[in-house]
């Protein structure tokens, strides 16, 4: 199922600019943006054989001897001379000759706008601040004025093409991300979806909607001679919003976007119908983005609290709380409850996670800095509500999307947790890999659940390479397998477990390393067999075979999402059975968010959590009690 699979990875430093920039001072470098994609190689075609083989090593630890015998039969005759493989890989280099990146649109298709399910909990991630005091209604606003001054400040940088180019392993990486967040939305359609950019236009949109009590507003937030409005500007302009949006009886109109995208597409071309609601539709669309001022959520125990936060950033809380207060299609919206409760949720078709996260790194330390300055009374116009006629049609569209909307509320399961024995500060003492050494405690806790080894996603960031997305790592190996088998086998001496832990982390930073390269397994599989669907030729046996179902049904779907800022994400899981676990490795803490459907009884996200913990404890304790031995 490739359906929402493109979570990410990677520890990309981003070199900083020392002060936060001013809009006017900056002086546009003319195509700075595009001198520097040019310059960046394209995605390569990895050898068809050592994809092959590396396939059917991947296999090992996740079916029966049986049936990787008849895989590698299949195997053989598909690498073939002269045969299907072969010719299906000639196609795949003649593509990537011609093409700027040969995967980058057959993924958007397949991962994202093909994908049929709500957006809602099964694509879209979510991020969870640090919680906002606010003394009083007026903080929420002031917060909300900071939050977006902070956004405009980060698109200064977008327009001026001066964002500071990010890194990994001292490779420069592909920025294009950056210019698909702003002013872009999906759109639905009955078989498949579209995304709209609207900064590539010739005029780029200057306003970002509100959304207050389930009612939309145009904010412009720029002056006439091109200015972002003041934090103090902006405050008075979401007063006036507040104040004309107080009735709690409107239509949630919103809830619509967070239908099955077929449902949704229908439903979306007869509200379109009405040239008002027409207008206002393409008005929360070419939005720079949307600002979701929420009602407060139910009061839980602390400890309670951030799980709460993160299925309110997920979908809402369900259509008596906050579902109808959004517009799910759009790519970035903010969420800032009334109770403080702050994040965002983003329609993951344009863009990964990290993207995402430094521009949340830079609004958060804008918004420490920024003080109020009374800014010079111009009279501002009233921001303009977006009106919507509801057809008894329509009224039947809502209410079914809020009845789908509360099932989806009762079946997601999320678990919130700040792990504090260590953070990555442990694993590095070690000369380990955190990452790696989280991916192996998550091993350790799923097999100690399940006595079984399961097909594990997490992503990686391809954007070394021009138009770059994801590839996926497979934490699952046979080095991870024997690692977690001995782990608890009293037979076995401290020293042994030592090193087979060794070897799992090893084994697992090379896959990383291979795949950060664009020499990972699965987007070359599926290039191959999106070219045998382009050549309209017979699917090979290889991907109708069992062992690619299970391959690709990812019981574990992770991704390392690492910030500056004490922040967490959070996604739903990928399959039916399966569980969604992000992260944000901190120096002396790690954040987890591990999400389960309750209508699954084999899966339980509390008790993975705790699972994952207890295996985090055990490895740290192994460590520190075991002489240091020559790995």
């Amino acid at each position: 199922m490739l359906g929402l699979l493109a979570r990410t990875m990677g520890k990309a430093s981003l070199v900083k600019p020392s002060a936060l920039v001013k809009p006017v001072s900056v002086t546009k470098i003319a195509g700075r943006y595009l001198a520097h994609q040019e310059g960046l190689p394209k995605l390569p075609v990895p050898p068809l054989k050592q994809t092959c083989e590396r396939y059917l090593a991947v296999l090992e630890p996740i079916i029966s001897e049986e049936e990787l015998s008849h895989t590698r039969q299949l195997m053989s005759e598909f690498l073939r001379s002269g045969g299907v493989g072969e010719r299906l890989q000639k196609g795949l280099e003649r593509r990537a000759r011609k093409t700027e990146n040969w995967l980058s649109d057959w993924w958007l298709q397949t991962a994202y706008l093909e994908f049929r399910m709500p957006v809602v909990v099964y694509s879209s991630p979510g991020v969870v601040l640090p919680k906002q005091e606010f003394h009083d209604r007026q903080g929420q606003i002031r917060f909300a004025a900071k939050l977006i001054a902070g956004v405009l400040d980060f698109k200064t940088m977008i327009d001026n093409e001066t964002l500071p180019v990010e890194y990994l392993g001292g490779k420069p990486l592909c920025m294009n991300q950056y210019y698909q967040v702003l002013s872009s939305c999906r759109i639905p359609g009955p078989k498949r979806d579209t995304v709209v950019n609207h900064a590539l236009g010739k005029r780029p949109p200057t306003h970002i909607t509100v959304v207050h009590n389930f009612q939309f507003f145009v904010l412009d937030v720029y002056n006439s001679d091109g200015t972002p409005l003041t934090v103090d500007q902006i405050y008075i302009q979401l007063e006036k919003i507040w104040n004309s949006s107080l009735q709690t009886n409107k239509e949630p109109i919103g809830i619509l976007t967070s239908q099955h995208r077929n449902t949704w597409g229908k439903a979306y071309n007869n509200l379109i119908k009405d040239k008002t609601n027409k207008e206002s539709v393409r008005a929360i669309q070419k939005s720079i983005f949307t600002v979701c001022l929420d009602a407060p959520i139910p009061r839980v125990s602390d400890d309670l609290y951030r799980s709460r936060a993160a299925v309110q950033m997920l979908h809402g809380g369900g259509s008596r709380w906050n579902s109808g207060n959004r517009w799910f299609d759009k790519t970035l919206q903010f969420i800032i409850g009334e109770d403080g409760t702050c994040g965002l949720i983003y329609e993951h078709a344009p863009a990964e996670g990290p993207p995402i996260v430094s521009l949340v790194d830079h609004v958060v330390e804008y918004t420490k800095k920024s003080e109020m300055v009374r800014s010079p009374m111009v009279p501002l116009p009233m921001p303009q509500k977006l009106r919507f006629n509801i057809t008894p049609e329509i009224k039947k569209d809502i209410e079914k999307a809020k009845q789908n909307m509360n099932i989806m509320v009762h079946d997601l399961d999320v678990k919130v947790i700040v792990f504090t024995h260590f953070g990555k500060n442990f694993p590095k003492s070690q000369r380990m890999s955190p990452d790696a050494f989280i991916q192996m405690a998550l091993q350790l806790a799923y097999f100690r659940m399940y006595q079984t080894c399961c097909s594990t996603y997490e992503s990686a960031s391809l954007r070394m390479f021009r138009l770059g997305r994801t590839d996926t790592i497979r934490s699952a190996s046979i080095d991870s397998l024997n690692f977690v088998r001995g782990m608890d086998d009293p037979t076995k001496q401290n020293t042994e477990k030592v090193a087979l832990l060794g070897k799992a982390v090893q084994a697992h930073r090379a896959y990383t390393d291979m795949a950060i390269r664009g020499e990972a397994i699965d987007r070359h599989l599926l290039g191959l067999k999106m070219q045998a669907i382009e050549d309209l030729a017979s699917m090979p046996e290889i991907f109708m075979d069992t062992a690619y179902a299970v391959a690709m049904h990812y019981n574990l779907s992770t991704s390392q999402v690492p910030a500056k800022t004490d922040c967490v994400m959070c996604f739903g899981p990928v399959v039916p059975d399966g569980y969604g676990v992000c992260y944000n490795p901190m120096e002396e803490h790690i954040n987890f968010a591990v999400s389960a459907f309750n209508s699954c009884e084999e899966t339980d996200a509390a008790r993975l959590a705790q699972a994952l913990q207890d295996a985090l404890v055990d490895m740290r304790d192994l460590l520190e009690q075991t002489p240091k031995a020559k790995l």
